[in-house]
């Protein structure tokens, strides 16, 4: 198997089981567990405050060690072990405790992906975009079959289904590995230092912090944002459906397209997206408006990711790669998606554009910080970026 095709796999079949975890495993705490919706919401806080300690301190340890390859079939094992003890557990106690086990491992998936891509761009001169495009496929198909099978089976088969999803990558992590997911990252004890010394990186990491963290209110409030709007429930799941399409073109086309872009005109432009996003959806309350606003998905999203791991692959020796993606996954798409979530409750408590409207407020000062990296960095050109 070609490295592309095997790279494409795993973002496939671990984005589809993402697309079943985030958006349905409150509803399953609910529906199978009888849980109230704020001790549901309670499990899933302390679930994320878990995987973001993982990602940002377990993960990168493991991963000076362990090879990328090996890692990748254990975590599978013990996450599959440890979807399977919610089954029995009922009470609310033992099933944060399960949820703090699961949270410790599952999550790890998502950062060890994406250093396999870092990784293999560098020794394999694989197509980043290509194969990223496949976990975002892999996601909106989840979405589709979830919503489909909840509707006959309701949200009680969720588990089954995610422990189903998990078994197929771990099918996949089976297969032959590429030479580069042989060998382990250095065997140092583990530090930040690396990172730190790319001012660069440091300043990066602010700008992605921010961004990310932004969709708190569009992740936990844009359906009942629509509801606000009377869409029917049938047409929420296939409005929100639009921005993975709208990701997985940009995926496919971005290498293609952005080969010459500076990383700081990058993130200039995902933030000006990402202000211009959350302000039309305060400003004009319609759907209309709201399914056009999907479309900015690519850059607010997408681009912020892209940018960041063109950041990684230019400024970054290997040994450092899979630590960052850990500093990445921890803050910037968990403890700070998490604090924005408090910031956008309390928001939509006032009135829901106004939830919105703060998370704009959130993204202006990366323009600004996008502005100085490039007046810093980037005003001398410095050759074309290739991945070849």
């Amino acid at each position: 198997m070609k490295n592309q095709t095997w790279l494409s796999l795993q973002f496939f079949a671990i984005f589809f089981t993402w697309g079943i975890f985030i958006p349905y495993w409150t509803a399953w705490l609910v529906e199978s567990k009888d849980f109230s919706i704020s001790a549901a919401s309670t499990v899933i806080a302390v679930g994320m405050i878990a995987r973001s300690f993982s990602s940002f301190f377990v993960f990168p340890k493991l991963s000076q060690t362990v090879s990328l390859g090996r890692l990748s079939r254990w975590l599978v094992l013990i996450s599959a072990a440890a979807l399977l003890m919610f089954l029995p557990m009922n009470s609310f106690g033992m099933v944060i405790g399960c949820m703090v086990v699961f949270s410790l491992v599952y999550p790890m998936l998502l950062p060890m992906v994406e250093s396999m891509a870092a990784v293999m761009m560098k020794e394999d001169g694989i197509d980043y975009g290509r194969s990223r495009s496949w976990g975002s496929i892999g996601y909106t198909t989840a979405l589709l079959v979830v919503g489909f099978l909840t509707s006959i089976f309701t949200e009680g088969a969720v588990i089954y289904l995610l422990f189903g999803g998990i078994v197929v990558i771990l099918l996949s992590s089976l297969m032959k590995l590429p030479q580069s997911m042989s060998g382990t990252r250095g065997q140092e004890k583990l530090s930040y230092r690396g990172l730190l010394k790319s001012r660069k990186f440091v300043w990066a990491m602010v700008i992605v912090v921010l961004i990310q963290g932004a969709h708190a209110s569009y992740y936990n409030y844009g359906v009942l944002y629509l509801k606000e709007l009377d869409v029917s429930a049938v047409y929420i799941g296939v409005i929100l459906n639009i921005a993975v399409l709208s990701e997985i073109v940009f995926f496919a086309f971005s290498d293609r397209l952005l080969k010459r872009k500076s990383i700081s005109v990058m993130f200039m432009i995902a933030a000006g997206a990402a202000v211009t996003r959350w302000t039309l959806l305060f400003l004009f309350p319609s759907t209309p408006v709201f399914i056009f606003t999907q479309l900015f998905h690519s850059l607010t999203l997408g681009l912020t990711h892209y940018a960041f791991m063109r950041l990684i692959y230019e400024e970054l020796e290997s040994k450092d790669i899979p630590a960052a993606q850990g500093v990445y996954t921890s803050l910037g798409m968990g403890l700070s998606t998490a604090i924005l979530t408090f910031v956008g409750g309390f928001l939509y408590d006032m009135s829901p554009g106004t939830a919105f409207l703060g998370m704009a407020v959130v993204v202006v000062p990366c323009v600004v910080l996008g502005g100085w990296m490039y007046w810093k960095y980037d005003r001398e050109a410095r050759g074309v970026f290739s991945y070849k």
